[in-house]
């Protein structure tokens, strides 16, 4: 699908790695709906710099783990655009969740966000794209999906969840909608990051390097206009996933 003169929904696209793939989709000529949750002054900042690139953009407040605000976000934007071509989901929540546990409170907001939010999405927004004929849907999931680490329980089994839905998604909607996935490795450090730990990471790729943002928007991209693929995952690691071999 070409993205020109498209409309997109990217979750959680007002920062971070979703304000790259916002910003990209719009360079590429689509008009943008960015989903935030608690991010609304960067949301509007999102907006504004999407906009520079001549398309129509609007920021929405919704919690995708709530059903309800789902639909009327969905609803929202197809009053406003008339369609949604491509459904980006990127929302996420990390989170310390180590297991066993008594207090669920944090199980809950991280799968209810990492899972539930995509499904909610992808449910209301499929129907449409079939009924239009064509839709692409691009699931935004992490290495934790293979690689699960200690006390991240919540988020790993979401993110792996994530994986196996995206497959289910696309034999479920097929022919008319395609839907990929792809797993970005090291491209953008946490806040809490220290230079140890950054040139660490670094050097756990094949590459030796971190990756960008732009490098998962390019992913992005790139699945949205391959009309042949469907049902895959494109890992954006530098090759992370290897690197322990390389001796």
């Amino acid at each position: 699908m070409d993205p020109k003169a498209k409309v997109a929904l990217v979750t959680g696209g007002a920062r971070r790695v979703g304000k790259a793939i916002t910003l990209a989709l719009a360079q590429a000529g689509a008009n943008i709906v960015i989903n935030y949750n608690a991010s609304s002054k960067e949301a509007n900042e999102t907006c504004a710099e999407a906009r520079t690139f001549g398309v129509d953009a609007i920021a929405f407040q919704c919690d995708v783990a709530n059903r309800d605000e789902v639909l009327t976000m969905v609803h929202a934007a197809v009053e406003r655009f008339g369609a949604i071509d491509i459904l980006v989901n990127n929302a996420s929540i990390f989170e310390l969740t180590p297991l066993p546990m008594n207090d669920l409170t944090q199980w809950h907001r991280v799968t209810n966000t990492v899972i539930d939010g995509p499904f909610y999405l992808a449910n209301a927004i499929a129907p449409l794209m079939i009924q239009r004929g064509a839709g692409v849907i691009v699931n935004i999931i992490d290495l934790f999906a293979w690689e699960p680490r200690k006390n991240y329980a919540a988020h790993s089994i979401g993110k792996a969840a994530m994986d196996q839905m995206t497959r289910q998604l696309a034999m479920d909607f097929a022919p008319q909608v395609r839907v990929n996935a792809v797993a970005p490795g090291p491209v953008l450090p946490s806040p809490e990051f220290t230079p140890e730990r950054i040139a660490q990471t670094a050097a756990r790729t094949l590459l030796n390097r971190w990756g960008t943002p732009q490098d998962v928007a390019d992913a992005v991209l790139f699945l949205i206009r391959a009309e042949y693929i469907t049902a895959q995952t494109i890992v954006v690691d530098g090759g992370e996933q290897h690197g322990r071999y390389k001796g």
